[in-house]
């Protein structure tokens, strides 16, 4: 069996599908467990938000807790992805001012418990403010989920399209909380 790193984009998608689940408040206590590791390995300064659909209350997701990671535009982002990294991490990929990092993937498939680490230097909250607005507006929340459910046997295997497919939704509900939050 090829080591992960080794694998191309499809066998990943293969291996790693799009699949959700009904809502589980156990994702908050698992976002809570592993936001204390985290704060072992960031700067103080940090500032750490459970984000993605696992923090909206009540919709499917899929099982995958996501975390958002603002560190000051003067830290070396890629010195605290290394340092992720000891917290058992892998690094997916990389932009300028953007890292992100996952954890629960395996040669077989997903872990029990599975996060993605968004760290980027402080400045876009654009996650946070989409999923306070979901929260405080269910009907949306359950518009957002309607969508993801239609979209998910469609992209099972095809992560890029699934996030694509959800972008104009994202995009106009985030706008949206801006326009409420200036």
């Amino acid at each position: 069996m090829n080591k992960l790193s080794e694998m191309t984009l499809e066998e990943l998608w293969q291996l790693f599908p799009i699949v959700l689940t009904e809502h589980d408040e156990n994702w908050a206590v698992m976002y809570a467990e592993e936001s204390r590791l985290l704060r072992n390995v960031l700067p103080q300064s940090a500032d750490i938000y459970h984000i993605g659909s696992t923090a909206i209350d009540g919709i499917w997701a899929k099982p995958i807790v996501d975390i958002l990671v603002n560190v000051a535009a003067h830290c070396d982002i890629r010195e605290i992805a290394r340092a992720v990294c000891g917290a058992g991490y892998i690094v997916m990929s990389e932009t300028d001012g953007r890292v992100s990092l996952n954890k629960g993937y395996t040669e077989h498939g997903f872990a029990d418990r599975v996060f993605h680490v968004h760290l980027q230097n402080t400045g876009n909250t654009d996650e946070v403010l989409f999923r306070d607005y979901l929260n405080a507006h269910s009907d949306v929340a359950k518009e957002y989920e309607r969508l993801k459910l239609a979209l998910w046997k469609k992209f099972e295997h095809d992560r890029d399209g699934y996030t694509a497919a959800k972008s104009e939704f994202v995009k106009k509900y985030t706008a949206k909380a801006k326009e409420d939050n200036p």
